[in-house]
């Protein structure tokens, strides 16, 4: 099957390789040798940052001896069990330097705590909790994804490499309910009614889809551990570690043993352990806002100290960062989330960002009209807090450019608008996201697409141009979290410049260029004299009367100081 699923990924490929020629004019030629990969000394800001997120399942096997656990061997629909990736696969890849080539500098993968041991079949086909969202044990990792020491490992590398680490984490629902995973008690979740939607109480009071039990994450009420994960901890071996720390945890911190605690206790637990960096936080708008601002809380007790007990190990004076999924939670919208009777502000319970739904629409516009929209929200309706914006993601349907033939497109909207950029697997190599024989959500979900990188012309001339933008704005914060200026309309040539005390950072950026000689107009930005760099075709020019000159078959510049 999945020698099969690669078959037709690259026939479903080179079919959209020839639409993108006829379709997507832009000139990227990029040269075949080696990118050359400069890494700057700037100040890291999560407002800027540069996120990639991938399926931890789907995107590498580091370790193929440790592909089925649990007796998970029910055949399954299309891209429904488990694939093989793991953490060991991620660690892989970011000592490889694939991410710093991209220029990314923070990771986001899927959840990887111990998932529900059976499958479901929900009119879906067969399906196991590949994707991570399926919860059986918080306390533990799943072994299909790996151990506890690799992803010590994981961190440790990336932050070896500047990367920061997002754990995904939810809170509000536990796994289905299979033969093998029995549902919790009723003093810790609800499985009726569904949710409707429509009012804060039947979208945050309720369960998200059929068979996927609510936690009461509103209740104050102390419960007691369900007897089925009591007999799990003691059949491994930590029943009376575990309880020590639950003890020591409450008597900490005086809140009532109710579940959202025991889950929160369970989630800051990485942060102690490993010093992970942040945390996306799913399904946000399904549970009462308070819940969110008690998770900072203790994610940032849990960083301070980490950093105190790891002082040689502190990146940077960042705090913890949570980003949270406040399901099609438009920039538009400012701070509060309106849910018909009741408006709330995430962004004043514990979130310093949330992800933008709004990108993969405006996509669609005129460069400077997304570009001004963003910069003049972020700056007034927003300031002082950031969005991340995406234009492919593991569950949304429509996607910018699902038949992938705007992959430049997409790079230069995503990479280059106000805000921070969340690169979905395989936008970089334009992994198909059209796949026979899947339903729902399973199509946008494939293996990574390494081979079509290895081997299509086409896709490695796609993946160096993301790596070009995504270098460009891992050394310029002004990209992402600076303001932005447009300095001449035809050719579009835009500014942007960040200030931070005695940090400064200016760039110039030209889009849709004319092929040959092209003047970028940069007066009242760069001087007269000043030497400049543009780092997507390697060549220094010098700003005269106002303007510089280049001469190539590129039609996007990025320029930056002569250092």
């Amino acid at each position: 099957m999945r020698k099969l699923l690669i078959a037709m990924s690259m026939l479903s490929f080179v079919f959209g390789c020839d639409k993108l020629k006829k379709e997507e004019q832009t000139t990227v030629q990029l040269p075949a040798e080696n990118l050359k990969v400069t890494k700057k000394d700037v100040p890291f800001v999560w407002e800027g940052a540069n996120i990639y997120f991938l399926l931890t399942d789907r995107f590498n096997n580091g370790n193929p001896e440790k592909d089925i656990n649990f007796e998970r061997t029910d055949s399954t629909a299309v891209l429904r069990g488990f694939e093989g990736g793991d953490i060991q696969g991620i660690t892989q890849k970011i000592e490889e330097g694939y991410f710093t080539d991209l220029g990314i500098n923070a990771i986001w993968f899927t959840p990887i705590v111990e998932q529900i041991h059976g499958s479901t079949n929900e009119g879906t086909g067969n399906t196991y909790g590949y994707h991570g969202y399926w919860t059986k044990d918080w306390t533990a990792i799943d072994p299909n994804f790996g151990t506890k020491e690799d992803l010590k490992n994981l961190v440790k590398t990336a932050h070896s490499k500047g990367i920061r680490i997002l754990l995904d984490v939810v809170l509000n629902h536990t796994g289905p309910v299979t033969e093998k995973d029995p549902v919790w008690p009723s003093d810790w979740v609800r499985t009726d009614p569904p949710c409707e939607f429509t009012t804060y109480e039947n979208t945050t009071a309720c369960t998200l889809v059929k068979n996927l039990p609510d936690i009461l994450t509103e209740s104050d009420e102390a419960v007691e551990l369900p007897d089925a994960l009591l007999a799990k901890w003691k059949g491994e071996g930590r029943l009376s570690q575990e309880l020590d720390e639950l003890q020591r945890f409450f008597e900490r911190t005086g809140y009532p043993r109710a579940p959202r605690f025991y889950i929160i206790k369970w989630l800051t637990d990485y942060i102690h352990e490993f010093g992970v960096d942040g945390f996306r936080v799913d399904t946000v708008k399904h549970v009462n806002e308070n819940a969110w601002a008690e998770l900072r809380k203790e994610a940032d007790y849990a960083f301070e100290t980490w950093k105190k007990k790891h002082q040689d190990e502190v990146l940077d004076a960042n705090g913890f960062y949570m980003v949270g999924e406040v399901y099609n939670y438009g920039i538009s919208t400012g701070r509060m989330y309106d849910f018909g009777d009741k408006k709330v502000d995430y962004y004043d319970h514990g979130f310093k960002s949330l992800i933008n739904f709004e990108l993969k629409t405006d996509g669609h516009k005129n460069y400077d009209v997304i570009f001004k929209k963003y910069n003049s929200l972020l700056n007034s309706k927003l300031k002082g807090k950031s969005v991340v914006n995406y234009m492919t993601s593991h569950d949304d349907g429509s996607p910018f450019d699902k038949e992938r033939k705007l992959p430049y497109k997409t790079a230069n909207v995503l990479l280059l608008t106000p805000g921070a950029s969340q690169v979905y697997y395989g936008d970089e190599t334009a992994r198909p996201l059209i796949i026979e024989g899947t339903e729902g959500d399973a199509t946008l979900r494939s293996f990574m697409n390494w081979e079509d990188l290895d081997s299509i012309p086409e896709v490695q001339d796609i993946h160096r141009h993301w790596q070009k933008l995504g270098q460009f704005r891992a050394n310029h914060p002004a990209v992402g979290a600076g303001k932005h200026k447009r300095l001449a309309r035809k050719p579009y040539v835009f500014s942007r410049t960040y200030v931070d005390g005695d940090y400064k950072d200016k760039v110039v950026v030209g889009l849709d260029l004319p092929k040959g000689k092209k003047y970028l107009w940069v007066k009242g930005f760069f001087g007269n004299g000043t030497k400049l760099y543009d780092t997507y075709s390697e060549t220094e020019v010098t700003v005269e009367k106002g303007q510089v000159v280049l001469d190539n078959e590129f039609n996007i510049a990025l320029l930056e100081v002569v250092e």
